[in-house]
């Protein structure tokens, strides 16, 4: 769930982010029609932190991202160190209009290149002994690799800050000329074998 202090989408904004989450069959292209709906924006990658964040007794994480929008006062804090600490400010204020919180599916997805692949891809915190990963895994068979896209660079628990692997940064979903508050994980191109385990089908 994204969780910002904006006004709500208008019902036609919303109706169209509705279809464009819908899964469809694989073989009709998911991934070329979530596309044509929607496109990409760059951001200012500094203002951003991709955080594992733990879930209950601490044994499972989850992806959190968060955005400083405004400088009014500091939405997180990264210490020093791999894995570098987090500290999520922003959950100690009322942080409408000034930091924006991703926390799940409806605010980030994954994109390669022209694809978007939100409806065929999750993405997964995987908490190895030496270090945690942030996976795309696909949900379909031929969809695509599983993907490294971000990794803590050491082993640790709280909120750890998730670093991009090269080749992977953060991008804005776009309606045409708006900004919506959805972020993609995003690559310009499938990676190479060297990167994924599986080489990936063409989309389409």
């Amino acid at each position: 769930m994204h969780q910002r202090g904006a006004a709500a989408l208008s019902p036609l904004l919303a109706t169209l982010l509705l279809l464009g989450g819908a899964a469809v069959p694989l073989l009709e292209a998911p991934v070329a029609r979530a596309s044509s709906l929607f496109q990409v924006g760059e951001v200012e990658q500094e203002r951003f932190v991709l955080v594992s964040a733990p879930i209950g007794d601490g044994t499972r994480a989850q992806l959190n991202i968060y955005e400083q929008v405004k400088a009014t006062r500091p939405c997180f804090a990264v210490g020093s160190g791999k894995p570098a600490p987090v500290n999520p400010l922003l959950g100690s204020f009322d942080f409408t209009g000034i930091c924006s919180r991703f926390i799940d599916a409806n605010g980030y997805s994954v994109r390669v290149g022209g694809s978007d692949l939100g409806t065929v891809y999750r993405l997964s915190v995987i908490q190895g002994n030496d270090d945690i990963l942030l996976m795309a895994m696909p949900t379909k068979a031929g969809v695509g690799p599983e993907m490294v896209v971000a990794r803590t660079q050491g082993a640790g628990s709280g909120f750890l800050k998730l670093e991009l692997e090269p080749g992977w940064r953060l991008m804005r979903r776009h309606f045409g000329n708006r900004a919506l508050g959805h972020v993609y994980l995003y690559r310009d191109s499938w990676p190479s074998e060297n990167q994924a385990a599986v080489t990936p089908a063409e989309p389409g």
